[in-house]
């Protein structure tokens, strides 16, 4: 848990909730506050000799296959998704291609540059600008209309500058999410943000934002959009469980709502505001339960 990403705080407390429900479940436990040193990683790990590894890390090095690649070649089973599928679902661009091969919805997008943001080169209005590999929102703005004013015009650019930066046409209406667990739809929760929308501060903050579920949408959209999240979950490559975003636009009038997939995290979060757990609860599973279940499906990949 920890790490050296932008959701090292996020990852500290996914690990801390973790390691408590293994210990309660009666597992022999210990925890690793992952830096930047790897040979203290690597000398932790040869020194304690887990039989399994439960990776609680999220975002750059934990969650994009880099951290799952050292332990397949230690030889060492952990949870989650394994290298291949760990880069590709973190990688936005490489993810929206599979969902498209695979027919999968999608907003349009564009990748651009910091010349392009700056010269307001981007999509037509609302559209919104992530980075390509990060996770937990961070990052992301909405930009709803025109006033006059070009993207972060008079203010601090947040990116680093060299980064090629996703733009995707904004789509209104309600935020979906979907877990799947061992390739099977487990269930669908609804997010609504106290203000704004689901940011950063709105996923890890009391209050922030309310999770409904069971959801009020139509029963043969909850289905198709629980589908959709298996179909990702199997064509990224993933394994344990998987966690899907979407937006879900019912806002037009005599029309069919559309839905599109956003993004699927292998390692979703396990904090005490986390989805994935709400999700499970409804099923009938306790997070001990879903965390016990990671651990004793844990592989290395093939």
């Amino acid at each position: 848990m920890g790490g050296c990403s932008s959701e090292r705080e996020v990852s500290l407390a996914s690990g801390k909730n973790v390691l408590q429900a293994l210990t309660d479940a009666g597992y022999q436990t210990f925890a690793i506050d992952v830096t930047r040193d790897l040979r203290a990683l690597i000398a932790a790990l040869e020194k304690q000799k887990p039989d399994v590894v439960f990776n609680a890390l999220h975002g750059k090095y934990g969650e994009d296959g880099c951290i799952q690649g050292m332990l397949d070649f230690m030889g060492l089973p952990y949870t989650h998704s394994g290298r291949l599928a760990s880069a590709m679902a973190m990688n936005k661009i490489m993810a929206k291609r599979i969902y498209r091969m695979s027919g999968l919805p999608v907003a349009n997008e564009r990748i651009v540059t910091k010349e392009q943001i700056l010269a307001g080169d981007i999509l037509p209005y609302p559209f919104v600008l992530k980075p390509i590999s990060d996770g937990s929102s961070v990052g992301v703005f909405i930009f709803d209309k025109a006033s006059g004013k070009k993207p972060f015009e008079d203010e601090e650019y947040p990116y680093a500058d060299q980064d090629l930066i996703l733009a995707e046409e904004y789509i209104p209406g309600r935020e979906l999410t979907a877990a799947v667990m061992d390739g099977k739809p487990l269930g669908l929760l609804e997010i609504i943000a106290s203000k704004d929308f689901y940011n950063y501060k709105a996923k890890y903050s009391q209050g922030g934002a309310e999770h409904i579920v069971p959801t009020d949408i139509p029963a043969e959209d909850q289905a198709e959009i629980m589908r959709i999240a298996a179909e990702a979950h199997k064509a990224l490559g993933c394994r344990g469980i998987s966690r899907s975003d979407f937006r879900y636009d019912d806002t037009r009038p005599g029309q069919k709502p559309r839905c599109v997939i956003l993004e699927t995290n292998t390692q979703p979060g396990m904090t005490s505001l986390s989805l994935v757990p709400d999700i499970a609860r409804n099923v009938g599973y306790s997070y001990q339960d879903i965390v016990v279940w990671m651990v004793e499906n844990a592989a290395c990949t093939p």
